[in-house]
């Protein structure tokens, strides 16, 4: 079994130190409840509106605040503006022991509606599930879990949990989407057919008109959420998970292993070379 924190809170935007210290008592918070990892939201160091902050406030995965976050003995998933060399991303980081297990960056930036990503922001190259004390996992950062082929791709490199962080709002397109039921029904989906453990962390507060809604949780292999923040307000969810379940699902009923890789690999070679994007 693994005790998992998600940390469900308002960052301040563009106060970075503000929001390293805040992470660090919400994680000596999760280690005293006996968590061994914390998971924050997106961005959880800078805030979303990035058009309204200065690019300089963006920070190296080299930077040294960031494994002294687990310097109480507690993992850390941390979302934030990364800078790498001449290029900008959205990133998460895993921290354990003192250093940086694997960075992963946004893949899929949305620009339409009222999301401008691609002005702040370059788009990651690549996803890698990665081994960590709890079980080999992957990250998925908001708008990519509307991809629904990388949680899937994740599972295949060996995932048993995903973990979904974001910065979702409530506010755009509010009369033509319920984010709160739409997101809520695409993390069953993603548990039930990634036989994987989902943790869903999301932030909360209001920032630049947009109100964020909150409502982390965790879901298990079968789409069952076993634990659920409140909306709207601030939250530290803990969890416990036991990574064995999702093994014994996928013995159970072998989706995962009946893929066809090869197969996949053809049909997307076809339909790249018939003219679709890369």
């Amino acid at each position: 079994m693994a005790r998992i924190a998600v940390a469900q809170f308002a960052p301040l935007l563009g106060d970075v130190d503000a929001n390293l210290e805040r992470v660090t008592h919400i994680a000596a918070e999760a280690r005293a409840g006996g968590a061994g990892l914390l998971v924050t939201p997106e961005l959880a160091l800078h805030g979303y509106d990035l058009g309204a902050i200065s690019p300089e406030t963006a920070i190296a995965a080299t930077d040294q605040r960031l494994p002294e976050l687990t310097a109480g003995g507690i993992d850390v998933l941390l979302g934030y503006h990364e800078r790498r060399g001449m290029r900008l991303h959205n990133s998460a980081s895993y921290l354990s022991a003192g250093g940086t297990v694997h960075t992963q960056r946004k893949l899929y930036l949305p620009n339409y509606l009222a999301w401008e990503e691609k002005k702040h922001s370059s788009a990651g190259q690549a996803l890698r599930a990665f081994d960590t004390g709890i079980g080999r996992v992957g990250v998925v950062i908001c708008n990519d879990a509307w991809q629904p082929m990388l949680p899937w791709l994740l599972a295949q490199d060996g995932a048993e949990v995903l973990f979904m962080i974001a910065d979702s709002s409530a506010d755009v397109d509010a009369d033509q989407v319920d984010n709160v039921r739409y997101w809520g029904d695409l993390l069953e989906f993603h548990a039930r057919m990634c036989q994987s453990w989902v943790v869903f962390c999301n932030r909360v507060g209001v920032e630049s008109g947009a109100t964020f809604w909150g409502g982390s949780r965790v879901i298990d292999p079968r789409g069952e959420t076993v634990a659920a923040a409140a909306l709207w307000r601030e939250e530290l969810l803990q969890v416990e998970i036991d990574v064995e379940y999702a093994r014994s699902e996928r013995r159970r009923l072998p989706l995962l292993a009946d893929a066809r890789l090869g197969l996949l690999r053809r049909e997307i070679s076809r339909l790249i070379e018939a003219g679709g994007d890369l």
